[in-house]
């Protein structure tokens, strides 16, 4: 009978540590390798049954891989793709989890060798917590997964990583990688960067008026809720999609300012006609439709 194929997951935070959970959980049939640079995820991860065989780098981890999955933060995938790549095995499929795109699916069609495919992934799921500690296998169950293959990936190797993401429970479609960071940067990015903007003006307020972060109530902890997500991650994800970011920030700016202006004219009709728009396309969201916090 042939072997399992080994689906090597390198960093095994939320995202990849979630991923190895769920693939035991559904019993899916892959050797899970686990690469953990903290020897103690390694002997948890281990110890829980979420991988089958854990390493200690990347590079140990390569030459076993027939699917390996990149769940690093978006600024070190790069280096890690350069360290695999010419370990890889030919027929080799190599994915990530990244919330940008097309950086570095451009880098991976250099990078890598020929007969080793690169398909970018990301799993439209997280939470504000981080770490294999957070990690749990529902995490993926009806979230949406944008696939963005590289130009020079097989058929066989997007439906190699289709099956990954179906199999964990995930909806897959396939997306041009500009167009999705185009997209992320506006329903993702800029929803992390006035969250934390918003609770930087609350916090110095504060500093001010010493005791109003205690008058927060459900309203100001749902929405500012993924300000706790990890800094390193979002700063990582707004330099690696610069261009888009700010796009995506300007144009915000500038509804601000269009309600500032309404508010300093005293416009009560403009105010709710804006109020009323949004609330439209705020109630025509669909439960579950895809969003969340990367």
């Amino acid at each position: 009978m042939k072997p399992a194929p080994t689906l090597t997951v390198i960093g095994l935070g939320l995202i990849g540590g979630s991923l190895v959970r769920a693939v035991k959980a559904k019993s899916l049939p892959y050797h899970v390798l686990g690469v953990a640079r903290r020897e103690e995820i390694r002997k948890e991860a281990l110890a829980c049954g979420a991988v089958d065989e854990a390493c200690a780098t990347a590079a140990a981890a390569a030459p076993k891989s027939d699917i390996v999955v990149l769940a690093l933060p978006v600024l070190l995938i790069p280096e890690a793709l350069r360290e695999i790549a010419p370990l890889l095995p030919d027929g080799a499929v190599v994915t990530d989890v990244g919330s940008t795109k097309l950086g570095l699916t451009q880098m991976a069609e250099e990078v890598l060798p020929p007969g080793v495919s690169f398909v970018g992934g990301h799993p439209i799921a997280g939470t504000e917590n981080s770490g294999f500690a957070a990690s749990f296998p529902e995490l993926f169950q009806g979230a949406r997964c944008i696939l963005t293959p590289g130009r020079s990936a097989s058929s066989n190797a997007v439906e190699i990583v289709r099956k990954l993401w179906e199999g964990v429970g995930s909806r897959v479609e396939i997306m041009d990688p500009a167009l999705h960071d185009r997209i992320l940067a506006v329903i993702s990015h800029l929803p992390h960067i006035v969250a934390y903007a918003l609770v930087n003006a609350a916090a110095a307020a504060d500093g001010e008026h010493p005791g109003l972060l205690g008058y927060t109530g459900g309203g100001f902890r749902d929405f500012t809720r993924i300000a706790a997500s990890d800094a390193v991650m979002w700063r990582d994800i707004c330099l690696d999609n610069r261009d888009e970011v700010l796009e995506a920030v300007d144009s915000f700016i500038e509804e601000m300012a269009h309600l500032r202006d309404l508010v300093r004219e005293k416009d009560g009709t403009g105010l709710e006609k804006a109020f009323n728009a949004a609330r439209t396309v705020r109630r025509s969201l669909t439960p579950g439709g895809g969003g969340s916090d990367a």
